[in-house]
């Protein structure tokens, strides 16, 4: 078994999958509750699968988080609780850059695309909207832009008289209140940002890629993106997941 772990600014989610790769448990909670005891109670599950699990592997963008959740993994299971970025990856990605400076969740969304035939821009919406680029199988830089719901809370914090709204898909661009004057700025400003910054890397690379969008506001976007993509869930965790397989194997033989 596997258990495997994406430690976010927001959301902390930990999944449970067996020997053939199958979900068999997950929790999520929010990183910004986790105190000692909340992760322990959260991290109960995993005990009765103590003799089954041979690998535990995390990505983790919050190191005070994941130093509390290794010391409790491994109290609980007395395996070895191993972060993404501590791992020699280059059997599996080419890192181009500087690997201090790469987000592991990063790193995990580009490890969950990657092979040596197709190259990607993976489109995160999370804390941030990053943006990935992997030509065959190196990783070879993003882009870091505010996130969405980032900016949302900012305007709503700061400006006493903006409403909170949930945002959404509108044709209008003129809005005619303060509500749809928002909803057309983010919804239409983001789709304009994302299909750009698109439009650059290829103009700069000179290449084709494959356009993959994972996180909250993915379905949102799809439409408003001029170029084919395809909308992936759970990548950051498939991509922990993958290397933690690859890794197993690898050391076998």
């Amino acid at each position: 078994m596997y258990l495997i772990g994406d430690i976010g600014n927001t959301d902390i989610k930990i999944c449970l999958f067996n020997q053939n790769l199958k979900l068999i448990n997950q929790v999520r909670f929010k990183t910004v509750l986790s105190n000692k005891n909340y992760l322990e109670k959260n991290l109960r599950f995993i005990k009765k699968h103590k003799l089954d699990l041979k690998k535990v592997l995390f990505s983790s963008v919050v190191p005070v988080i994941y130093k509390e959740i290794k010391k409790i993994i491994e109290k609980l299971i007395k395996i070895k609780c191993t972060e993404l970025k501590q791992l020699r990856l280059d059997k599996l990605v080419k890192i181009k850059v500087n690997k201090k400076q790469i987000g592991s969740d990063r790193l995990a969304n580009a490890i969950s695309v990657i092979n040596k035939k197709n190259n990607f821009i993976v489109v995160d919406f999370g804390t941030a909207t990053n943006f990935d680029v992997i030509i065959k199988n190196n990783y070879i830089g993003g882009i870091l832009a505010p996130g969405v719901n980032l900016s949302l809370k900012t305007l709503f914090d700061n400006a006493s008289l903006i409403p909170k709204i949930k945002l959404e898909k509108t044709k209008r661009i003129i809005g005619k209140n303060t509500t749809s004057a928002i909803r057309a700025g983010f919804y239409h400003g983001y789709s304009g940002l994302i299909d750009n910054i698109i439009k650059m890397i290829i103009k700069q690379t000179g290449k084709s890629f494959n356009i993959i969008l994972t996180g909250g506001y993915s379905y949102l976007f799809k439409n408003s993106i001029k170029k084919k993509i395809i909308i992936k869930k759970n990548l950051t965790i498939n991509g922990v997941l993958k290397a933690a397989v690859f890794l197993s194997k690898w050391k076998k033989n």
